[in-house]
């Protein structure tokens, strides 16, 4: 997403935000990698010194010693050993763009800057690149690229790809792990904006070709532990080109790219994680790539999601690393409202909303069912500018420590336009603000210390007092708090409607404290996937289908990520629709315009009932001599002059008291046009 450079601001789609953005200085040789699904051992790891977290585990086991290579176990990332590690990173953009350098070397000092990150805590760096910058090096025509040698005397008469080797020997000195990420198809500032991994003269088998020849040439060396195949594959399905999942081996099937792109590079070097970001866009059911790309507020065959957000697709068509199955992680993107005014920033939202109605369906779950790990490839933005952005950033923060998922903040760089930097405009003071609030408490910390992800150099360096390494980190493992929460009671329902119920429990007791508990919902025998996670004991499920039998369980979480059993379950079977379910809600018409053969109406919908409601219904006969035109923020059925609106996905849940509108366009110059349905009604659910 979000590196705009000194060029401007980022370039948004629809519903969507763009971002811009040899000598082996370590080297160790690469065991041969361990059989997909072998059996391994992972040991937890901390969150967050303050908050005493922890992950979920057993007690370590002894610490590699002699590489620093990752796989992963279900959804952690694990060294050779199973001790279980915690990415916790950021973005420093400019080899992607046409300086073909790392931005702010104009300014500040290589050796400063990477000293500087890792004693803060960040122990990795997601690197942005061009696939022409790895065709360049790979043809031998690295240049020289334009930096401050009073500065930087240490680079003085380097080639780009000279200093890009001198930095990995700063990282392997102050602990740092490196990933690689092709930003763009081409070298150039604005370079993400391009929807796919191919581009002019850049064919997708010089995409694969250009991860081969840097595998290769950095085979041995394991600062560098994992690639990010491609920066936010994006496109709306009546654009062209644009990116796509499914089963397909279609040029624009970002599922089949990355699989292809994953198994060239574990073919040289089986032990890196293989990063796959989401798409933009993906069929509801029953639709098809084919369908139309209508309005996403008015007639919506789409899921929307942030470029590289939507990785919904996974769950029927997930990527085949074969073999090395072990490797794979899947790498989403998310941001804030200054980045971008998506439909769910526009209502009341938290972290419980944010996580039910956007994290979980397009990407939370993969870490839930313990499918594959979740790395954040991009996460940030400015803070102290609006109220909403800072909520947001607090929500995300805290959803990566109750879940320990990995990640990278967008970013180092002070000159992305949408979201400014850890470092301020001279590159060399830190914005302690966004560093202390946002990033530093999603930091793996281990009793006040900083965690590298190297066995023996500690994060800052053989003499640093802010960082330790992998093996000093597990020597005292067994302190952790791994005692899991008791149970919470059994569910009680309340407000039963054909599509909607209200449960509540009794709650879970825990040696530290309960954070949250995830509502798990199964339907006849078959099952149970989590529907909502909530930090009280009370939840409203909705979406549910009239005259099904429905199981709920619930599950408590503490600070440290443990995970309690499931509680009893309440099995309870929805009425058939009509009769009670049409309460909880009001519907009022208002003509806003009309026009000779036209009018424009709107219908406010109120929740009225004592409790928040998952979603409403509404329906009306059209009056006589009318019909609908074009509707907008609902969802629009008609069968013989009767309509039914559902809501869309950011404006069903709403508060008791809260309301929402819904606009249309209709047609007609009968006595009917314009005046108020006699049978309008509203169901919520």
């Amino acid at each position: 997403m979000a590196a705009c450079a000194v060029l401007g601001m980022t370039a948004v789609a629809p519903v969507a935000a763009a971002d811009a953005a040899g000598p082996d200085s370590a080297a160790r040789t690469p065991p041969a990698s361990a059989p997909a699904g072998s059996a391994r051992t992972a040991a937890p790891a901390d969150g967050p010194a303050s908050a005493g977290s922890s992950v979920t585990g057993s007690t370590a086991v002894a610490a590699a010693p002699n590489d620093d290579w990752l796989h992963t176990d279900g959804n952690k990332i694990v060294d050779a050993a199973g001790n279980q590690v915690w990415l916790t990173g950021v973005n420093w953009f400019g080899f992607n763009a046409s300086e073909r350098v790392f931005h702010g070397l104009w300014s500040a000092n290589i050796r400063t800057i990477t000293r500087q990150m890792a004693e803060r805590g960040i122990n990795t760096v997601r690197v942005p690149i061009s696939t022409q910058l790895l065709l360049e090096w790979k043809a031998g025509q690295a240049v020289t690229p334009n930096v401050n040698t009073y500065v930087n005397p240490e680079l003085a008469g380097l080639n780009n790809l000279q200093v890009f080797d001198h930095w990995l020997g700063l990282c392997a000195e102050y602990g740092l792990k490196v990933m690689l990420d092709v930003h763009s198809a081409e070298a150039d500032n604005s370079g993400h904006v391009y929807p796919v991994w191919w581009k002019g003269t850049i064919t997708s088998e010089q995409f694969y070709q250009g991860w081969e020849w840097v595998t290769n040439r950095y085979r041995t060396n394991d600062t560098i532990v994992a690639m990010d195949i491609k920066n936010e594959p994006h496109g709306t399905p009546d654009s062209a080109p644009r990116a796509k999942w499914d089963g397909s081996t279609d040029q624009d099937n970002f599922k089949y790219a990355c699989q292809t792109a994953g198994r060239r590079i574990l073919a040289i070097n089986p032990n890196l994680l293989i990063l796959c970001e989401g798409i933009e866009v993906y069929p509801r059911p029953g639709e098809t790539w084919q369908s139309p790309n209508t309005d996403p507020d008015r007639s919506p065959n789409y899921f929307y999601n942030w470029w590289g957000g939507n990785l919904r697709g996974v769950r029927d068509h997930p990527v085949d690393l074969g073999a090395n199955q072990d490797q794979l992680v899947y790498s989403p993107h998310d941001y804030g409202p200054l980045v971008f005014e998506q439909p769910w920033f526009q209502k009341d939202f938290d972290k419980d909303t944010l996580a039910n109605d956007v994290w979980r369906p397009n990407w939370l779950y993969l870490h839930e069912e313990n499918t594959a790990p979740l790395l954040v490839g991009e996460w940030g933005g400015r803070l102290g500018q609006d109220a909403r952005q800072d909520k947001w950033l607090e929500a995300l923060r805290d959803l990566m420590n109750d879940y320990k998922i990995h990640h990278t903040f967008w970013c180092l760089n002070p000159n992305s336009g949408d979201t400014g930097g850890l470092l301020l405009d001279d590159w060399q003071t830190w914005d302690e603000a966004k560093y202390t609030r946002i990033l530093k408490p999603v930091l793996w910390q281990h009793n006040g210390k900083f965690v590298s992800l190297d066995h023996q150099v500690r994060l800052g360096g053989a003499n640093s007092t802010t960082g330790i390494n992998l093996t000093e980190r597990y020597a005292g493992g067994g302190e952790n708090d791994t005692t899991t929460p008791t149970a919470p009671g059994r569910p009680v329902a309340s407000d039963l409607t054909a599509t909607a119920v209200t449960l509540s429990w009794a709650a879970a007791s825990d040696n530290v404290g309960v954070t949250s508990y995830d509502v798990l919902r199964a339907t006849g025998s078959g099952p149970a996937a989590v529907v909502g996670t909530v930090s009280g004991t009370t939840f409203r499920a909705g979406s549910l289908t009239p005259s099904t039998t429905y199981t709920f369980t619930v599950r408590a979480r503490d600070a440290a990520g443990n995970v309690s059993v499931a509680s009893p379950g309440l099995t309870v079977t929805t009425p058939t629709g009509g009769g009670g379910e049409d309460q909880g809600c009001t519907a009022t018409y208002t003509l806003v315009s009309s026009w000779p053969g036209g009018f424009q109406g709107q219908i406010e919908v109120k929740n009225t009932g004592p409790n928040a409601v998952a979603g409403w219904r509404l329906t009306w006969t059209n009056p006589t001599g009318t019909a609908i035109g074009s509707l907008w923020n609902g969802t629009l059925t008609t069968s013989g002059g009767r309509n039914t609106v559902t809501n869309v996905p950011h404006n069903g849940a709403l508060a008791p008291g809260a309301t929402t509108t819904v606009g249309f366009t209709g047609t007609g110059t009968g006595t009917g046009a314009g005046t108020a349905p006699t049978d309008l009604s509203c169901a919520a659910s």
